[in-house]
């Protein structure tokens, strides 16, 4: 693996430690979708990228004490409502254009 690619992942001990949670629970959310994990020579990974994500999932669990079926609904309709509001944007755009021609 590149360094480039090396520099953009955190272990998921570090992770765990800095937050206070168990690994386990990371484990959860690989299991079911929710987040992606690396195994780069017997050390777990996630991406730098995902870490919003999985902060927020961390809040969710730890402090607002949202069991996994909560997070994963709670995911999926945020995921919706971004799909929705993108699809709003687009027709808007559409109907300004028309809204030019005539």
């Amino acid at each position: 693996m590149e360094s480039k690619q090396i520099d953009d992942l955190i272990a998921v001990n570090e992770f765990c430690v800095s937050h206070n949670i168990e690994i386990s629970f990371l484990n959860l959310l690989q299991q079911n979708g929710l987040i992606e994990i690396s195994a780069i020579e017997s050390t777990y990974f996630v991406e730098k990228a995902q870490l919003p994500k999985l902060e927020k999932f961390v809040r969710l669990y730890y402090d607002l004490d949202i069991n996994l079926e909560g997070i994963e609904t709670i995911t999926y309709l945020l995921q919706r409502i971004e799909r929705l509001q993108m699809e709003i944007i687009n027709l808007q755009n559409r109907l300004r254009f028309y809204d030019t021609q005539g």
